[in-house]
């Protein structure tokens, strides 16, 4: 116990050191050629999409390789004002969960989809950390059209992460909490009662479409990091854990008392076929399925009741737990599926097991015990070696194509190079500061595209103009195409990134949706022309079917309406010309914008809160006469003899204006 406290202290202060004090010839780090080979050509294009988790502020990022430049934001679990993500009424449901609606969620960790191990272009999904789900975010439209919640987890930090078919996105347990429908358990029966549940979300082939289709049942201890099997090892997949000790409290101390945690083994096939054979129980369980249809432009939320659950203890064969030092948090598959790579944060070295020596285990039951009924692989008969002192706090690896990978360091700061099969140290390079993450252009692939790798930094001191206590976060960007490492550019990021990945911007470019197509829209308040405009009461409702078009809305005068009434402006943008959007507010509006792409249809709701004139106007640059697009809503008191009335371009008559002066 002793021993840990100060191995952990010893390791914090010398993160602590290295963070805080300025590396030798930092600002001279880069090679002399690096402007060169980042600088993209005015009205020329990236070669990668770089697709970037946004931590804390719950989005991703887009931004381009080699250049650095940041082209979008997608809102994903967070309300985003920019474009009234979560505001508009038809974006609400997105973010609707089995707890009600939550405006904000902790995005660490991307995938993209792939089809035979390789980028395929169509989907990336992203996980929420803390009130658990997963999202899928469409790479035509660069937006979220799906988010399932998962029941029976505390907490999804072990997400979301895919087989090389995109058959499952599978997301595990970083808090492990009692079941959902037995949850009322006292802390101190943690190893009894809390359990880490594994989620395998199937994938529709077609329209993305997600489900879960089993979860595991798992002893009560934290999934970190993940990856599937490929070509040899597909069909399996490999878990990080930790708090094998299944601690509850000061986690810190208590949970790094063991010398080796484990990496979990999953034979999914296996699972699939207990399932044939009726293994599977259905539990009770409550959590929410959205999901964005681009036809009718609106979300919809369904609450689900159970979900199917396996229980290893009663499927053998189908989990094995392998031991890892120490702590572990990466867990890495090289591209041939032979090598299975575990990062322990904690540990002096890199273990490097082999898939053959695992079959070779599991067919020749080499256990070493068990832990909570699932065996436990030997050490030794699974281990294909070990990189020696490759240095302090290794976290994540990636793969080049080349026969190598790239490990980040967290507490000593840098990249290091090693080769797979001799497991020898290659080269290194120092981050600038505390890299968590990093990504390599098709890393994770069965085939690695290599030539870049970024690193993705927690710490920024003095790299950039100082802006509060707080700076921004930072990438990286490294060349990778020779035998040593070499910095070319430091770029900002938003939010806090974790996780990235990058696809060549080929596969993306092609299949950009421009626009959507008018006669294609069936929103049920959709306006496809100016003359289907209209102002409609029902009861306390007033709806209108507004129109955006370069310069001016349809209808632009409002009369009629009366305090306490819910205004829904259901605006369509007419437009079918590709990168004209047009924004939409009110004044006084207690919501936010919207942003309504080219043939779309989006809805702010309004309650006008005094009597008076509110202006409406376009909030996104359209046009040289955008400042000319705007109009007005008249609201007068409860119980007023106003009528409702809508006009477009209706000038006063002589006599209204005379009246008005007396």
């Amino acid at each position: 116990m002793k021993r840990t406290i100060v191995a952990v202290a010893a390791l914090a202060a010398l993160g602590l050191h290295l963070t805080s004090c300025k590396p030798k010839d930092a600002g001279s780090a880069v090679s002399g050629d690096a402007a060169q080979k980042v600088y993209v050509t005015p009205g020329q294009h990236d070669e990668f999409y770089n697709i970037v988790s946004g931590g804390f502020n719950g989005q991703m990022s887009v931004y381009g390789l080699p250049s650095g430049r940041m082209f979008k934001i997608i809102p994903v679990f967070s309300t985003f004002p920019e474009n009234g993500w979560g505001y508009s009424e038809e974006t609400k449901p997105m973010l609707n969960t089995s707890h009600g609606y939550i405006p904000w969620d902790d995005l660490h960790h991307i995938s993209l989809s792939q089809t035979k191990g390789e980028h395929d272009g169509r989907w990336a999904f992203g996980n929420a950390n803390n009130t658990p789900r997963v999202a899928r975010i469409s790479l035509s439209t660069f937006r979220t059209d799906e988010i399932i919640e998962l029941p029976n987890s505390g907490g999804n930090h072990s997400s979301p992460f895919i087989t090389e078919n995109t058959e499952y996105v599978v997301a595990s347990t970083r808090f492990s909490v009692p079941p959902d429908n037995d949850g009322d358990m006292p802390i101190s029966s943690f190893k009894k009662n809390f359990k880490g549940y594994i989620s395998f979300i199937s994938v529709d082939p077609q329209s993305g479409h997600m489900g879960i289709k089993f979860q595991l049942k798992m002893p009560g201890i934290s999934f970190d990091l993940a990856r599937a099997g490929k070509g040899k090892s597909h069909g399996w997949f490999f878990f990080s854990c930790y708090n094998t000790e299944q601690a509850s409290t000061l986690l810190e101390v208590n949970a790094s008392q063991k010398d080796k945690d484990f990496i979990l083994a999953v034979n999914w096939k296996k699972a699939e076929e207990y399932l044939k054979q009726g293994k599977g129980k259905k539990v009770a369980a409550k959590y929410a399925h959205n999901l964005y249809d681009e036809k009718t432009h609106s979300a919809t939320s369904t609450i689900i009741n159970e979900v199917m659950t396996l229980d290893p203890k009663e499927c053998p064969g189908l989990v094995y737990f392998m031991p890892c030092p120490k702590s572990p948090h990466g867990c890495d598959v090289d591209p041939t599926g032979e090598f299975i790579v575990g990062s322990g944060k904690l540990a002096a070295v890199i273990p490097v097991f082999s898939f053959d020596k695992i079959q070779k285990a599991i067919a020749g039951k080499t256990y070493d015990g068990e832990f909570d009924g699932i065996p436990v692989l030997k050490y030794e008969s699974v281990l294909y070696g070990e990189v020696q002192k490759p240095g302090l706090g290794p976290l994540h690896t990636e793969f080049d194509g080349q026969g190598n990978a790239i490990t980040s360091f967290f507490v000593s700061s840098e990249l290091v190079k090693w080769n797979i099969k001799d497991l020898k140290v290659l080269d290194r390079v120092p981050t600038y500061y505390s890299v968590g993450h990093l990504s390599i252009p098709g890393g994770p692939t069965s085939k690695p595209h290599g030539k870049y790798v970024v690193a993705y930094n927690k710490i920024t001191k003095d790299r950039y103009l100082p802006t509060g206590p707080e700076l921004t976060q930072s990438a990286q960007l490294y060349d990778i195409s020779g035998d040593k490492m070499k910095l070319l550019l430091d770029f900002p990021t938003v939010g806090e990134p974790h996780y990235a990945e990058s696809i060549p911007a080929s596969l993306l470019e092609k299949n950009s949706k421009k626009i959507f197509k008018i006669e294609e829209n069936g929103h049920k308040y959709a306006a496809k022309g100016e003359k289907e405009a209209k102002v409609v009461r029902e009861g306390n409702q007033v709806h209108v079917y507004i129109t955006a078009i370069r310069s001016h809305f349809t209808p632009d005068n409002i009369e009629g309406v009366k305090l306490g009434d819910e205004v829904y402006f259901h605006v369509t943008n007419l437009e079918q010309d590709w990168d004209i959007p047009h924004g939409f507010a009110v004044k006084g509006s207690n919501n936010a914008e919207i942003l309504i792409m080219p043939g779309e249809t989006q809805t702010l709701k309004w309650v006008p809160s005094r009597v008076g004139i509110t202006p409406i106007y376009c909030t996104d640059f359209c046009s040289a006469l955008h400042q000319e697009m705007q109009g007005y809503v008249r609201v007068s008191a409860k119980g007023s003899n106003v009528p409702l009335t809508f006009s477009t371009g209706k000038t006063a008559a002589p006599e209204a204006e005379k009246v008005a002066k007396k």
